[in-house]
């Protein structure tokens, strides 16, 4: 467990949780699943001294579920959001994901490491509290950005954002909402390879001469794409389900409130624009996928085809051929040429020439022609 005093000034990290509330700023509480579940009493017990009520029962299932998809809910004193994250399982986080085993993915061995573990977010008015896998990649690439930030400017006395490059979130919300954006964008950042992956099984399916197509990690594929699209369609759901909460929000009376107020909601729509393009490129990897089973089909069918006109032409070829040779085999004693010294000889040649005509015509009308690989 990570406890963060995040004020105005800087970004302070406690050893423990404190007995109240700070003067400025509020607290971050961000924990692994296992030891939230380990120190649930403990987490209660300090939530009730720093805001006066405890999580619900259903709410403190809802962060423990490891399986639970996207959604939002709220009290009237605390909103709740579980968010599936989409990043990069590394190897080291094997040991980790042992603790909170998932259903393996098939397919690509890009889409086997996508992880989808739920993040929880519990947001008060001074206190956010998440709760992440066993690994809490997020946590710790964020508390670094926000340890790593500039120090307070000594002749304003607020700190300097522009030195970090980005101002520090001004609220448990604003909070969450970076988070959940970092989420969203490490998905982005495995869209290259998503595609790159997705472009050579697309090229090994339409070869023409490609004779072995892996049908079952294909398909593998296929399911583990369509189960992305439900998970980022919850997220879009719950991420919508908040942007509704904050328009019930009391407008506040002082400007720097109502400004803080439409920065939110600004964010809050420009999460939800990065999950749609998430959505956005789910689907048509989706549809790319299908299309090239389609296409890969299609190919074959048009080699069969191709196939079967030679053949076809060939056969015709040696029909008249046949014909001949069928006329000269029958049982009769007169036979025109057939007791001549060159009627052997005339008939090999008119067999021949017939061969040879149908052959010139046939790959004229290109039924004979060679197609390209």
């Amino acid at each position: 467990m990570r406890i963060f005093h995040i004020q105005g000034s800087g970004v302070q990290e406690l050893d423990t949780l404190p007995a109240q509330l700070p003067d400025q700023g509020y607290l971050w509480i961000a924990c692994a699943r296992p030891a939230f579940q380990a120190q649930l009493a403990d987490v209660q017990a300090a939530l009730l001294r720093l805001t006066g009520l405890q999580l619900v029962d259903l709410h403190v299932s809802d962060l423990l579920n490891a399986q639970l998809p996207s959604h939002y809910d709220y009290t009237s004193q605390y909103d709740l959001l579980v968010f599936r994250r989409l990043a990069t399982l590394p190897p080291e986080d094997d040991a980790a994901a042992t603790l909170q085993p998932a259903p393996r993915r098939g397919g690509p061995p890009v889409l086997r490491r996508i992880d989808t573990s739920p993040v929880g977010f519990a947001v008060f008015d001074q206190v956010l509290l998440t709760v992440h896998p066993g690994d809490c990649s997020v946590r710790d690439a964020y508390a670094s950005r926000l340890l790593a930030a500039a120090p307070a400017d000594p002749r304003e006395g607020r700190a300097n954002p522009t030195a970090s490059g980005t101002r520090k979130p001004t609220s448990p919300a604003d909070l969450m909402l970076r988070l959940v954006n970092q989420m969203v964008d490490g998905y982005l950042d495995l869209r290259r390879e998503l595609s790159r992956q997705l472009d050579h099984w697309q090229t090994e399916l339409l070869r023409p001469r490609a004779r072995y197509v892996n049908w079952s990690s294909l398909l593998d594929a296929r399911l583990s794409l369509h189960a992305l699209d439900e998970i980022c369609e919850d997220q879009r759901t719950a991420v919508q389900d908040w942007i509704d909460a904050l328009e019930t929000w009391a407008v506040p009376d002082s400007p720097t409130g109502l400004r803080d107020l439409d920065l939110l909601k600004v964010r809050s729509r420009d999460v939800l624009e990065h999950i749609e393009r998430v959505v956005h490129h789910v689907r048509r990897m989706e549809q790319n996928t299908e299309t090239a089973v389609q296409m890969h089909f299609s190919v074959q069918g048009n080699r069969t085809n191709d196939i079967m006109r030679t053949l076809t032409a060939l056969t015709a070829v040696f029909l008249p051929l046949n014909l001949i040779a069928g006329i000269f085999g029958m049982n009769f004693e007169f036979i025109p040429l057939i007791h001549k010294q060159d009627g052997f000889w005339w008939a090999m040649g008119s067999m021949i020439t017939i061969a040879v005509v149908l052959v010139a015509v046939f790959w004229r009308k290109r039924y004979l022609a060679r197609t390209g690989s």
